[in-house]
């Protein structure tokens, strides 16, 4: 045998010997020298206590308290169903059913109980239309009550309602002037009949003016929100991280008609004045300051000499009206409403509207370089000024009078940018107006700040004398040149140019 292969024997012999040993140890042992350990199964430690409360997380984050507002505020927000009444086409008015029976339909929306016995808050599109009888309200816990309507305001989108009861879940009220851009808030109501939906979102703007509201006195200064807001959130509450009310949820800017990042809400000052009035007098006592207004924009405050844009300035003043009586002139420019600034018309129309008849605010006015603060008594918006500016004729109570039928010849045309133009006949048989009847929501129109109701005088500085004139200009523009400017005058006698692009 030869060396190598005597090795490799050896080396073997050696681990098969070592093998051995081992097998023989492991079965005689002894289990004194070394004891086995005992296996059990382990305790699993269970705890329904958080790592941090509640309160100590509300420090850390705002965010951490939105659970703590959703259970407390959820229990005030309303289910409203409304029953209305459907319009019948021509065809359909003829079948007999439809005469005995009249179609109906079922609208959805929300509400904020405001009192503990029972009155609601919600918005006018919500319950305008409703039957006899036809509105239903769902509480949180399910219980449902018959509701009568207490009051509407048209202006605002606003109305209140009421249903038995003396021990119901009032929300509590905030202050929308201390509201913020960029802060927390929670809007709660019922998108697509899905009921106590809780989202959050920020305060994105505020005093937006976005011409949803269809009314001559409307008054439009929108809490702007992220917080997503869908059909059905109508009337429900924006609270803030204290869980306050803050705002009346009421539209969404949508080409879908679903949530698209854009929510808005009556803020809950102009709200709560709104309602209780209703409550108190069955309608709204709107304050009156005699004026027409308009915003300063960059090219007006150069103008007059102020040192930044700012305020908002009167163009007309009506006589015997409270700023006139007070002492305020054209082209006096409004800054602040009670120490409160305002920069844009619906602010000051908002500030005003908050405030009842014969009460007096004190606004701070800049007046040919100088700046001073003038007391103002408001005068009420009487019912014969409302008359005067939408055309109602003022008859008597004591007299019924024939109404007068007038034969006019009124032509109109449906501009592709998203408006319509009539053409009203002037008495003296001059140029005819040309007077925008309707503008459509999320048109180029609509989004460049043509308004109804607005005088059309010019197309890129040629004037304009009838329809026909009126359609060729604008079709040789866009043709031309893809954009067209329209020199527009409103109510108010204010002059404005608007560029409308094709796209």
């Amino acid at each position: 045998m030869r060396k190598r292969d005597r090795f490799l024997t050896g080396i073997l012999l050696i681990l098969i010997g070592v093998s051995i040993g081992t097998l023989v140890a492991l079965y005689t042992i002894n289990d004194d020298l070394a004891p086995l350990s005992e296996v059990r199964y382990t305790e699993v430690k269970k705890s329904e206590s958080p790592f941090f409360e509640d309160e100590e997380l509300a420090d850390i984050d705002p965010r951490f308290v939105f659970k703590t507002i959703a259970s407390t505020v959820t229990p005030s927000v309303v289910y409203i169903e409304t029953i209305i009444p459907v319009s019948e086409d021509e065809g359909r008015s003829s079948n007999f059913w439809n005469r005995v029976i009249p179609r109906r339909a079922r609208t959805v929306g929300s509400g904020v109980l405001i009192t503990k016995d029972g009155y609601i808050l919600t918005n006018n599109h919500v319950i305008e239309d409703a039957v006899e009888k036809g509105i239903k309200v769902v509480l949180n816990d399910k219980r449902e009550f018959p509701a009568k309507i207490v009051g509407l305001d048209p202006s605002t989108d606003l109305a209140v309602i009421k249903i038995d009861g003396n021990d119901h879940s009032a929300i509590t009220v905030g202050n929308s002037e201390s509201v913020d851009v960029g802060e927390w808030v929670l809007a709660i109501g019922n998108p697509f009949r899905l009921r106590s939906t809780v989202t959050a979102g920020i305060v994105s703007a505020l005093s937006r003016d976005v011409q949803i509201i269809d009314d001559n006195f409307r008054i439009e200064s929108f809490i702007q929100t992220d917080a997503a807001i869908n059909k059905g959130n109508s009337g429900g509450a924006l609270v803030n991280t204290s869980g306050q009310l803050v705002g009346i949820n009421t539209a969404i800017a949508s080409q879908s008609g679903s949530y698209q990042g854009y929510g808005f809400a009556v803020p809950v000052n102009l709200a709560m004045k709104v309602a209780t009035d209703l409550i108190e007098f069955g309608e709204v006592r709107r304050a009156l300051l005699g004026v027409s207004i308009a915003s300063v924009d960059y090219n007006r405050a150069v103008d007059i000499g102020l040192d930044e844009v700012k305020g908002v300035e009167i163009i007309v003043i009506t006589e015997d009206g409270a700023a006139d009586v007070a002492g305020l002139e054209l082209g006096d420019v409004i800054l602040k409403v009670n120490g409160v600034e305002v920069n844009e018309s619906n602010q000051l129309q908002e500030k005003i509207a908050i405030v009842r008849p014969g009460e007096k605010v004190q606004l701070t006015i800049w007046r040919e370089g100088e700046e001073f603060i003038q007391s103002v008594e408001l005068k009420m918006l009487e019912q014969q000024q409302i008359n005067d500016l939408v055309g109602i004729p003022d008859i008597p109570e004591e007299e019924e009078a024939e109404p007068e039928v007038f034969e006019l010849e009124v032509d109109f045309h449906e501009f592709d940018l998203g408006f319509r133009v009539i053409e009203v006949p002037t008495q003296n048989g001059s140029t005819n107006h040309m007077i925008i009847s309707k503008v459509y929501k999320y048109s180029e129109a609509w989004n460049r700040g043509l308004k109804k109701n607005q005088k059309i005088i010019s197309v890129n500085e040629i004037e304009v004398e009838d329809l026909e004139s009126l359609k060729e200009l604008i079709d040789e523009n866009l043709n031309k040149n893809k954009a067209v400017t329209i020199e527009v005058l409103d109510e108010d006698n204010a002059r404005g140019y608007i560029e409308l692009k094709d796209n």
